[in-house]
């Protein structure tokens, strides 16, 4: 597009290849740069506040509370050079149009520009949800003024959220632990992470039973000869399904009305009805009508990407800015359905060409929004342009994940404005009557789809992965009432209830959206960082919270419910989204949160408890830390409290008799470094990769017997000292007296006998003496069993061999030259097949620290009480997710070797005089009693 003749134009956006994409749209008079997204923000800590500022009161928050919540801005170190080039650039043009995205940050970053590069030539907004050429050409002929309205909620948010994280985050600090982060969202999310694995936790299995029958028509017409049927009635009373169960009984709700057959009742039911008669007592036919799903916004394209794709948030947002600053789709942060005329005209121009009219429906769909709080009116994420270009068209141009995102938008978007998906659905109800007169009601539905309409290009994925697809048909036999029917085969089948699933990210995505809760910008980044504090670890796709989540949000209910109420979330995301229509004051708003003002904005509950400084400077004497740091989980069967203790050095269980655990202790530390049991109760570590719904009472009676807690197991001979079986943060020991020694690898805590203790305390053992008069030991080492002569070093070829060896064979093995041959790899202990995720084969090897599966590339070792040939592909796949997902282990970096010294003639001949002085001084340090080091200040910064 050409400039007005002799005018120079600074275009501006965040990115790079956004700026490379819009270049190519426009004439030579314009200059296209990037920002590299925000170019000011609050200080991140002490070091970034300017000196000036350094002595305000309000310096740390780098918001001035006092004076209109005014922000201290300050430009990023890494983005001072980029600004500099834009300062300049601007000083050389004549207008400057500010491309930022059409969204709140967006507006606050144009606004930031403003601010920072203070420009002497005209400044204009160009706005656009998708680069194109015509896009762009219309943002620059239409340009506008940057929205304050916008800037003052992004502002809002971005100093609610500083003053949430820095004036609750210390709280944790104090009584959790140091460097943990509060945050508005995140800990709202962790929350509801919390909340559903203590359902699990509460929950109680149910067994139940019913019965399945094959049935066969005997003159088959249309359809299949045979089709099963549930048993759902017996008597005329419903029989039990999982949802008539108490959660945590396991037992029939009250009042259900059910029958309740367990494996006799169920089997002994279907040999009373074996070789009865079953006839046909109801057929209901009705049509079956599914309407398209609406386009893609934010939230549901990351859910679909998590459920068909397995994509994280954050991979499925990366994949899609990179899509729409190449031009290939729309812009992807929208909560809005809506398609334009434009898109729905070339939506169902394509429909036409690939599927046929018939396809396409006589009017054009029009969708309405369910998110709460919806933000901007945006279009919906569909493909970019006027004439959408099909996944096979841009294949060649694509990367792997971008072509399936592409493909997963294109389709949505297609079948949005397709026909109807139609069938019929029929259910049936088959009686027959037992040789003991009892009346067995049984259940059949089918399915048939006449015109898959919109299903022909998409079908929706389920977050329950064992849900029947929306296009799958079920086809029964055609029936009428009092067809005769006879039984093929009559089989009783058990079931279990379920306890209720854990979230994935796209299921958190979900009910974050449901609550109103965040916003598109934010749900990636919220995913990501309740992981990187360490308060959820996800194991494939479920999200799983660690203990630390539980004692933080454990804090925050009983001392800072509305923080982290649901309601009190959403309401902030409504006074923003007023602040962003202009009608509301963003001082008004900020005021009552922070200081409890009543004047009609803000949440009236905080501003009645006076506010958040109020509430977090007062309540915090109130807060007992090991009561926050306490998990409890049950009272065994001694009368013994078994809690999770969260420590310095991780969780740990913990259990004791009523009474024990209430003297007060210094800081919990790990079991088997310096703790002691007394009146504190038995102690045993969680093994790391252990979910809190896993620590049912067997598994914890496991942990204390084997894996921890402390066990006698007799008294030393010798000393008389008793000798007890402990746990450790480096695995189980046995301990007598000052004398310690770990497991061997070939012993279990749990058979450890009193013999093999002894033996374990007298290493390193003597063995003997050498001709020479140097003692010859066996001990073991790091990298097994071994002889020591002096510096002198051989394995043993085993573990029992250090007990066994003599001084004539220590001597020979000693004698013998060091070899260094490379085994031969040792063959793996099972193959698995390939992981569900990556497709690559998975094998399960014998490493040194035990069995280990693999993919050639990440290694996940077998979780104790594991076998090799108990674990699943499943759970194999799982435990390399959770490897990838951290990622490679940093690799240690070679200390520099310092470079020699180059001698002299001079230096020579000094040598000796500085050996002597040099001789001296160490002899009289050591005489003197060494200084310690003062400990450094730990300091960190709040994360909002």
């Amino acid at each position: 597009m050409p400039s007005n003749a002799g005018t120079t134009r600074l275009v501006i956006v965040e990115s790079p290849a956004k700026a490379k994409t819009i270049s190519g749209y426009l004439g030579p008079g314009y200059v296209v740069e990037a920002s590299f997204g925000h170019v000011r923000d609050l200080p991140r800590n002490a070091a970034d506040v300017p000196a000036k500022y350094k002595g305000e009161p309000w310096a740390r928050l780098g918001v001035d509370v006092d004076n209109g919540f005014h922000a201290l801005y300050v430009v990023s170190p890494d983005r001072k050079q980029q600004i500099s080039k834009l300062v300049k650039l601007a000083k050389e043009v004549d207008e400057i149009f500010l491309a930022t995205d059409e969204d709140r940050e967006g507006e606050a970053i144009a606004w930031h520009l403003v601010e920072t590069l203070k420009p002497k030539v005209p400044v204009k907004r160009m706005v656009f949800h998708e680069i194109t050429k015509p896009a762009i050409q219309a943002a620059v002929a239409n340009p506008r003024e940057i929205d304050r309205d916008l800037v003052d909620a992004q502002e809002a948010r971005r100093i609610l959220d500083r003053l949430y994280g820095y004036e609750v985050s210390p709280v944790l600090w104090k009584k959790v632990m140091p460097k943990l982060s509060a945050g508005r969202v995140q800990s709202v999310a962790t929350r509801i992470v919390v909340e559903r694995e203590r359902q699990r936790m509460a929950f109680r299995t149910a067994e139940y039973w019913d019965i399945l029958a094959t049935l066969a028509v005997a003159k088959p017409g249309e359809g299949p000869r045979t089709f099963n049927a549930t048993l759902v009635a017996l008597n005329g009373d419903r029989i039990a399904t999982g949802k008539d169960f108490e959660p945590t009984t396991g037992r029939v709700r009250p009042g259900a009305g059910v029958v309740h057959l367990d494996e006799g009742g169920a089997r002994g039911l279907a040999a009373r009805l074996a070789d009865q008669p079953f006839t046909v007592t109801r057929v209901e036919e009705k049509p079956y009508r599914r309407r398209p799903y609406a386009p893609f916004i934010t939230s549901t394209l990351q859910q679909e990407a998590a459920r068909k794709m397995r994509f994280s948030s954050q991979q499925t947002m990366r994949t899609a800015q990179r899509l729409y600053e190449n031009g290939y789709i729309t812009y992807m942060r929208t909560d809005s359905v809506n398609l334009s005329e434009t898109a729905i005209t070339a939506a169902r121009r394509q429909i036409v060409e690939l599927y046929g009219e018939r396809s396409v429906p006589p009017e054009p769909r029009r969708y309405t929004g369910k998110v709460k709080n919806a933000q901007e009116a945006h279009e919906a994420i569909r493909p970019a342009g006027d004439n959408f270009r099909t996944p096979g068209e841009v294949a060649k141009e694509l990367s792997a994940e971008e072509f399936k995102l592409y493909e997963l938008i294109w389709r949505r978007t297609i079948a949005s404005q397709m026909t109807d998906a139609v069938g019929s659905s029929v259910s049936v109800r088959i009686r027959a009557v037992s040789s003991a007169q009892e009346e067995a009601d049984f259940g059949a539905t089918g399915k048939t789809i006449t015109d898959p309409g919109f299903l022909r290009a998409y079908v929706e994925s389920s977050d329950d992965e064992n849900a029947e697809a929306e296009d799958a048909e079920r086809r029964l036999p055609t029936l009428v009432k009092d067809q005769p029917l006879t039984a093929d085969e009559l089989a009783a089948q058990g079931h279990h209830t379920q306890p209720p699933a854990r979230y994935t990210e796209a299921s958190l995505v979900k009910a974050l959206e449901e609550l109103g809760i965040g916003r598109p910008s934010t749900y990636a980044s919220i995913m990501q960082t309740i992981q990187d504090r360490g308060y959820v670890v996800k194991r494939g796709q479920a999200m799983i919270p660690s203990f630390l989540a539980f004692a933080v949000i454990g804090l925050m209910e009983r001392h800072y419910p509305r923080l982290i109420d649901y309601d009190f979330t959403a309401s902030m995301e409504n006074e923003l989204d007023e602040i962003a229509g202009g009608d509301h004051a963003a001082v008004d708003f900020l005021t009552s949160f922070y200081f409890g003002s009543t004047n009609g904005t803000g949440d009236q509950a905080i501003a009645h408890a006076g506010g958040l400084k109020k509430l977090v400077t007062e309540n915090l004497s109130e807060i007992d830390a090991r009561s926050v740091n306490s998990i409890p989980l049950f009272t065994d069967d001694e009368g013994r409290e078994v809690v999770v203790r969260v420590g310095r050095y991780g969780p740990y269980l913990q259990r004791a008799l009523p009474g024990e655990q209430q003297a007060p202790t210094p800081a919990p530390a790990a079991p088997g470094e310096g703790e002691e049991s007394g009146s504190q109760g038995d102690r045993a570590p969680i093994p790391e990769g252990l979910a809190p719904d896993e620590l049912t009472p067997e598994k914890v009676h496991e942990l204390f017997l084997g894996g921890g807690g402390e066990r006698k197991l007799g008294d030393d001979p010798s000393t008389g000292e008793p000798i007890v079986l402990k746990s450790g943060r480096f695995g189980p020991y046995v301990a007598s007296g000052e004398r310690k020694s770990s497991l061997l690898r070939s012993q279990t805590p749990d058979s450890l006998t009193l013999e093999q203790a002894l033996q374990l305390l007298r290493l390193p053992r003597l063995i003997g003496v050498a001709p020479d008069g140097v003692e010859v030991f066996a001990n073991n080492g790091r990298y097994g069993p071994y002889v020591k002569r002096g510096d002198e070093f051989r394995s043993l070829d085993s573990e029992d061999k250090m007990f066994t060896v003599t001084l004539d064979e220590a001597l020979a093995l000693l004698a013998a030259p060091k070899t260094r041959q490379r085994r031969a790899a040792a063959p793996p202990l099972r193959e698995m097949g390939n992981d569900p995720l990556t497709e690559k084969p998975l094998v399960i090897k014998d490493g040194r620290f035990g069995p280990y599966v693999t993919d050639g590339e990440f290694n996940a070792s077998l979780r104790r009480g594991q076998t090799p040939e108990e674990l699943t592909l499943e759970q194999a796949s799982e435990m390399l997710a959770e490897k990838r997902a951290k990622g490679p282990a940093p690799k240690k970096k070679a200390a520099k070797k310092a470079a020699p010294a180059k001698k002299t003639t001079a230096a020579k001949k000094t040598t000796a005089a500085k050996k002597t002085t040099a001789a001296k001084k160490t002899t009289a340090a050591k005489k003197a009693p060494a200084k310690k080091a003062a400990p450094k200040k730990a300091t960190s910064t709040p994360n909002e």
